[in-house]
């Protein structure tokens, strides 16, 4: 069984151990690594090629928003923010830098485990709380007018999948949905990721709403 391999970038050396130790009893997680910044982090990124970093905000040298950033534009390693703060404006821009989810630290073990395996799968992992107000904050923001790029690349079912998806439905009901097998909505899910360039469900909700692909307010 080929393990899930994750960098951990904490400025406090507590939880780095911690986390690690979190992670030990987790047969299919590997702890490869560890950042006390955001700069060490991108640099371990480049060597130790995690499948998954586990990103703190607050760190010193180069911040986690920051390292997220030029993680995502470079490698194909996802991140998680794993912060203390619940704000809108840093959950926000560290999707917008590709971040593939968001958790709180004080969240229990099992979800971060569960956090860990949703991003390596190529899932996005937020609470539906965190999900409503992405989509709220979208929703109320000019949509854009110039090159605006369309679905036409999309055959007809990925853009049934596409719609559902920022809908927020997650696998098992976009599949009773279209009344299709999982492993077939995985199929139109990865090619529609392909296609738009996108990293995962969360990218995919931002891309429809910057783009003005799907009404403010979806209903259905």
């Amino acid at each position: 069984m080929r393990k899930i391999r994750v960098l951990i970038a904490d400025d406090q050396p507590l939880i780095r151990s911690g986390l690690c130790a979190t992670f030990a009893s987790a047969q299919d997680i590997e702890v490869v690594g560890e950042a006390a910044d955001g700069l060490e982090a991108v640099r371990a990124v480049k060597t130790l090629r995690p499948d998954v970093v586990l990103m703190d905000i607050n760190m010193p040298t180069m911040d986690g928003l920051a390292a997220t950033r030029q993680i995502c534009a470079e490698q194909p390693t996802k991140v998680v923010i794993l912060t203390i703060y619940d704000q809108d404006e840093y959950v926000f821009e560290g999707l917008r830098n590709g971040a593939s989810g968001f958790i709180l630290k004080n969240a229990p073990i099992a979800r971060l485990t569960e956090a860990v395996r949703h991003a390596a799968d190529g899932d996005a992992l937020l609470s539906p709380s965190v999900t409503r107000r992405l989509i709220d904050q979208f929703a109320r923001q000019p949509v854009a007018t110039t090159s605006a790029p369309t679905l036409d690349q999309l055959t007809e079912r990925e853009r049934d999948v596409f719609r559902l998806l920022v809908r927020g439905y997650n696998n098992e009901e976009i599949a009773q949905a279209l009344m299709v097998g999982d492993s077939t909505v995985k199929s139109h899910i990865q090619h529609l990721y392909q296609k738009l360039g996108v990293r995962d469900r969360v990218q995919v909700v931002i891309y429809a709403y910057e783009n003005g692909l799907v009404p403010a307010h979806p209903t259905g």
